[in-house]
C-alpha cells in the first residue's frame, strides 16, 4: 500500500469513549468509539486521526476495528504526517542508536534495528542479518506500509534484500493475510569473531535469536574448564560461545527439533568447536540421567516461549517450574545455572518465585547472581513495557 496523499485534516477521524490517561501507543478497542457519520467505514489498517470524546486531539496511527488493540498511536504531534519522512526519520533515530551509540557494528553484522514500540513504530520488528533485512509485522497496517518502509531501509543499506513475515496468530487477531517471500538460502552473519548460520523463514522465525547475544558472551565467562550443558540448545549459539569463547572442556546441547540441530551441528563446524548434540525431549532425558548421578558445571534452559494468552500463565508457570528443578538436579553442586523465560506474560517477579519453588523441589539452594534482560538493541519505553519480556537468570547452585 502506497502512504496516504491525503493532507492530515482529510484522514479518518476516530473518537475515543473516554479521556486519555495514558501515552502507551495501544489503545484498545472496548475504548473506541464506532466510526460514524461522515467518516463511513475505515478501511482495516488505514492511517486517522484520534480524537477524545469530546474532540480533544490525541494523536495519529494506525485503525484496526478488527483487532483487540484497535488504535496504535504513531505521534501525538498534530503536524506530523505518517508518510515516508516520517519513517525516515525512525528509522534513521534507531539506527543511531545502535550504531553510532551502541556501535553494535564492531561486534556483530546482525542486530535489532526496530524494536516495535521502543522505536516509535508500534506493530514493527525489523531485524538485520548482514545483508538481509528481516520483517515481523504485529499490525495489519504497518504490513500495508512494507513497501514504505523497505524503501527507506534500503537507503541505509542499497545492496539489501528482504523477507518479511507475520505468524498465524497475529493474522487471525488482525484480520489480514500476510505474505511473505520465498524465503532465502541460509547465510552467515558473525557476533562476537564467530559465525552462525541463519535461516529466515524456518519455523523458528530466523532460526538464531538476537536477544540473548550479551547472555551468550555473559555466560562464556563461567565455562573455562567446565562441563556445560545446553538445554533447548536451537541452533546452538550458547554452547558455541562455551567451547569457543569460553574455553569449555566439554558442551552437550539438548533439543527436540531435529532442524534446528542441523543448523547446530553446521554451525558448530564453522567454528571448529566440538559439541555432543543430543536429539531429545528435555524432561525425558533429564529423568533419564538422574538415577546416574551425571551433573554438569554448567547448565543453560533457554525454551522456547511457553504461552501467549494470559489464561495460561499458571499453567505455563508450572512447566518452568517442573523443567527448572529437573535443571537444578543436573547441576554439580556449586555449579551455575542460567534459567531464562522470553514469555513476556510471565513477570520477573513470578519467575524468580518459580525459580525459589524449583529450588526448594529440588532440594538445592538458588544463589542469583545476576538478572539480565535482551540486548541493549531490544530496548523498551518505561511507559510500554511489553518490550521488556526476556528474563535471563544466572544462579550458583549450591
Amino acid at each position: 500500500m502506497d502512504m496516504n496523499n491525503e493532507s492530515e485534516n482529510e484522514l479518518p477521524s476516530i473518537q475515543l469513549k473516554i479521556e486519555r490517561r495514558s501515552s502507551h501507543p495501544w489503545i484498545f478497542q472496548k475504548m473506541v468509539e464506532k466510526p460514524r457519520g461522515n467518516t463511513g467505514r475505515v478501511a482495516n489498517g488505514c492511517i486517522v486521526n484520534v480524537v477524545e470524546r469530546d474532540g480533544k486531539w490525541v494523536g495519529r496511527g494506525l485503525y484496526n476495528a478488527h483487532s483487540r488493540i484497535a488504535l496504535r498511536i504513531l505521534t501525538a504531534k498534530q503536524d506530523e504526517a505518517i508518510d515516508r519522512q516520517f519513517f525516515s526519520r525512525k528509522i534513521q533515530q534507531a539506527y543511531q542508536l545502535r550504531q553510532e551509540i551502541l556501535q553494535l557494528n564492531r561486534v556483530t553484522d546482525a542486530y535489532r534495528l526496530i524494536h516495535s514500540e521502543a522505536d516509535g513504530l508500534s506493530g514493527l520488528v525489523v531485524d538485520r542479518f548482514a545483508d538481509c533485512w528481516v520483517l515481523e509485522f504485529f499490525a495489519s497496517g504497518m504490513y500495508y506500509l512494507r513497501e514504505t518502509i523497505q524503501s527507506v531501509l534500503l537507503d541505509l543499506a542499497p545492496q539489501s534484500n528482504f523477507y518479511w513475515f507475520a505468524e498465524d496468530h497475529v493474522c487471525k487477531q488482525e484480520s489480514f493475510d500476510c505474505r511473505s517471500p520465498a524465503p532465502p538460502e541460509p547465510f552467515l552473519i558473525q557476533e562476537n569473531g564467530l559465525k552462525f548460520r541463519v535461516a529466515p523463514g524456518s519455523k523458528h522465525k530466523t532460526g538464531f535469536f538476537l536477544d540473548q547475544r550479551d547472555n551468550r558472551r555473559r555466560l562464556s565467562q563461567f565455562c573455562s574448564g567446565k562441563t556445560v550443558l545446553d538445554l533447548c540448545c536451537n541452533s546452538g549459539g550458547f554452547g558455541i560461545y562455551a567451547k569457543t569463547l569460553g574455553k569449555a572442556q566439554e558442551v552437550t546441547g539438548i533439543d527436540l527439533d531435529e532442524q534446528v540441530l542441523t543448523l547446530a551441528k553446521q554451525n558448530a563446524q564453522l567454528n571448529q568447536a566440538t559439541i555432543r548434540y543430543i536429539q531429545a525431549d528435555l524432561f525425558t532425558w533429564l529423568r533419564d540421567i538422574a538415577p546416574s548421578g551425571r551433573t554438569f558445571d554448567v547448565v543453560i534452559l533457554d525454551p522456547a516461549k511457553l504461552t501467549r494468552d494470559r489464561e495460561s500463565v499458571d499453567q505455563a508457570l508450572r512447566k518452568y517450574r517442573d523443567m527448572n528443578r529437573l535443571a537444578m538436579q543436573a547441576v554439580a553442586p556449586g555449579g551455575i545455572l542460567l534459567t531464562c523465560s522470553c514469555t513476556g506474560l510471565v513477570s520477573e517477579a513470578d519467575f524468580l518465585d518459580m525459580v525459589r519453588q524449583a529450588a526448594w523441589q529440588a532440594g538445592r539452594e538458588a544463589l542469583v547472581f545476576q538478572i539480565c534482560g535482551a540486548a541493549s538493541d531490544h530496548p523498551f519505553m518505561l511507559h510500554a513495557s511489553e518490550g521488556r519480556y526476556l528474563k535471563a537468570v544466572f544462579c550458583r547452585i549450591l
